[in-house]
């Protein structure tokens, strides 16, 4: 089950890249970290690297730490149990020094398909007794580095109070779900190196997708195979041709919601749902809630 869902966390690859690249993210970015001095970096889910904050922002002691191979793989094993906790909320835990990292997660309706990643920093002012243990952990490990260097490292952690950073981490949440938002229309978008038939197949399905539209018959549209056609548009969109379908179908739902009076029951078959129970499934996956919620927090008409 956990293989299944890595192969599946892969595929928001493109996606990731190109939210890491757009305006919101990149303007964002750099106003938390120069507010807060905090570092700030989105992954993808199941990530297999360290995510270390950049060289301008790293902490003190975590740079040096970096060096020690033994204290990455801490460093890892606590993200991995980090990533795993934050599947529905912000979490934050403390490595072995105390130091705490915050994982938030970006949600697409029912899926993660990243995290906002920060911390580095102590809630705590540190003191001898707190170092002392620190350094017989990395005695212990066997970690070759300096312990009067390590020392002066962590009592130059910044020190950040703990109501302070869960604000902080709240600003985070709240970010995360206009990155969320802007992750959906993204992988509706046409990234501009993509195949030409993948692009000449989106505009097909914008202007068909009330209608029957099928793999097949797109595929015979843009003269490629079925086979190869599916697994073009999977790579390059990141998503099945058939959530593709179902997510632009979402989407045009979502305005008519919010512009029009007519019943949910219209929207869906107006939109190309072939029933009611069927669009009440893909709204839920693609924005998260209900029809029902949806027009009621959104105010529609």
């Amino acid at each position: 089950m956990k293989d299944k869902k890595k192969r599946s966390d892969t595929t928001n690859g493109p996606v990731i890249s190109r939210m890491r690249r757009s305006r919101l993210y990149q303007d964002y970015r750099k106003a938390f970290t120069k507010a807060t001095g905090l570092p700030l970096e989105l992954h993808a889910p199941h990530d297999t690297k360290v995510h270390r904050p950049p060289t301008t922002k790293a902490a003190p002691f975590c740079a040096l730490m970096a060096k020690a191979n033994v204290s990455c793989a801490a460093c890892y094993a606590l993200q991995r149990e980090l990533e795993e906790k934050a599947q529905l909320e912000a979490k934050t835990i403390k490595c072995f020094a105390g130091l705490c990292e915050t994982e938030v997660p970006v949600r697409v309706g029912e899926n993660v398909i990243a995290f906002l990643h920060t911390g580095h920093i102590l809630v705590d002012r540190p003191d001898k007794v707190q170092f002392n243990r620190v350094a017989e952990e990395l005695v212990r490990w066997g970690t070759h580095v300096d312990l009067k260097q390590a020392e002066e490292a962590y009592f130059a952690t910044r020190v950040i109070p703990q109501s302070h950073y869960k604000s902080l981490v709240q600003l985070l949440a709240i970010f995360a779900e206009h990155l969320a938002a802007a992750g959906s229309q993204i992988t509706l978008q046409q990234n501009q190196t993509e195949p030409a038939a993948v692009a000449r197949a989106r505009k097909i399905i914008d202007l068909q997708s009330q209608e029957g539209v099928s793999l097949g018959q797109v595929a015979k549209l843009v003269n490629v195979s079925a086979n190869y056609f599916s697994e073009l548009f999977h790579k390059a969109t990141g998503i099945r041709f058939v959530d593709y379908v179902a997510r632009v179908r979402v989407e045009k739902a979502k305005s008519m919601l919010d512009n029009s009076r007519a019943r949910i029951s219209e929207v869906a078959f107006d939109v190309g749902f072939k029933s009611l129970s069927q669009f009440n499934r893909a709204f839920k996956k693609f924005a998260g809630e209900a029809p029902t919620a949806y027009r009621a927090r959104s105010g529609g008409a």
